[in-house]
């Protein structure tokens, strides 16, 4: 235990302490000699302040002063080493994945976790180079609106912007509440209440240009509303399920599959020849079919039927093209 965690220990300890605690129990929970303890105490005390006072008696003992106790916390940011090295591993996560706004934001923290780790009495650097995060599918953003949107998602404005839709290929211009920011599968995603639509809808930020937050505040939509609508069907498009697909992996694929999430709502069965069962909601078939069609001849649509005659014909389109002579 290094002296970060000793400090953050002892004040815990302290803290809840309704009696003064012996100076044998202190050693045994620190893991630490006698010297080390009282180097502790003092520094506790002397530089961050601390109530500690020495109890009288046969036995050497410490407390927080009654009524001080209660209201002293430790300054600064107190984590031990194993928390701080998560920090600063979610940080490089966040770097690494792209996010180029999140993780100049926190820029500041990494530097801060950075010095307080070299700090420790071990004197171990990290090799944070040793995380590796392979970004898949990731489109270009653009930061500055990334900033915009964000920004009136957290300050709660409306906003206005101009939208080029991929499907349709056409722009038009939105004026939305924004409700919340989605990162889903490397990208991107802001979901609103359409004010010109008068529905809910999923907007993906790379597509949203020349956005404008307006001084008008947001409308607020119920937490439940917004994940019956947005989160209920499979994937990123909206809607209410419309039908729960039925799809079965063979005994090789099974294997990966029965620790996959799918969907919060997804029931998975193993079948007593080894295979494995999924089952999930949908509302837009699109994104459902490319996800089983990665596995190819070790997934099947089971149900319902018009789900598996769309997965027939996108098979035998795939397969028309490579029968032609290249």
């Amino acid at each position: 235990m290094d002296r970060y965690e000793r400090i953050s220990t002892l004040h815990r300890l302290l803290k809840s302490a309704h009696y003064p605690i012996p100076l044998s129990t202190l050693l045994d929970e620190l893991e630490c000699s006698r010297a080390t303890l009282y180097r502790d105490v003092a520094f506790l005390r002397d530089a961050l302040g601390a109530p500690v006072e020495s109890a009288g008696g046969d036995q050497a003992a410490f407390r927080y002063e009654v009524g001080e106790g209660e209201r002293f916390e430790l300054p600064g940011l107190w984590l031990t080493s194993d928390e701080l090295a998560a920090l600063l591993a979610l940080n490089e996560l966040i770097g690494r994945s792209g996010a180029g706004v999140l993780a100049g934001a926190l820029a500041p923290f990494k530097a801060r976790i950075e010095g307080l780790l070299s700090d420790r009495d071990s004197g171990e650097v990290l090799p944070i180079e040793r995380i590796r995060v392979i970004p898949w599918g990731e489109r270009k953003l653009n930061q500055q609106v990334f900033r915009i949107v964000a920004g009136s998602v957290l300050k709660r404005h409306q906003l206005r912007f101009r939208y080029r839709a991929r499907t349709t290929n056409t722009d038009s211009r939105r004026t939305v509440s924004p409700q919340r920011l989605t990162h889903y599968r490397d990208n991107w995603y802001l979901d609103v209440w359409d004010h010109d639509r008068e529905a809910l809808r999923s907007f993906a930020v790379d597509r949203i240009v020349e956005p404008q937050a307006l001084d008008t505040a947001a409308i607020d939509v119920a937490e439940n509303d917004l994940n019956d609508l947005l989160a209920s069907s499979y994937g990123i498009f909206a809607g209410k399920p419309k039908a729960w697909a039925t799809i079965r992996f063979s005994q090789h694929a099974a294997r990966w599959v029965a620790d996959e999430h799918w969907h919060s709502q997804q029931r998975g069965e193993w079948l007593p020849d080894g295979r494995y069962e999924l089952q999930v909601p949908y509302s837009n078939s699109r994104e459902l079919l490319m996800d089983v069609l990665k596995y190819g001849p070790d997934a099947e649509i089971v149900s319902p039927l018009p789900l598996r005659e769309e997965m027939k014909i996108l098979l035998q389109l795939a397969m028309s093209g490579y029968q032609q002579n290249v």
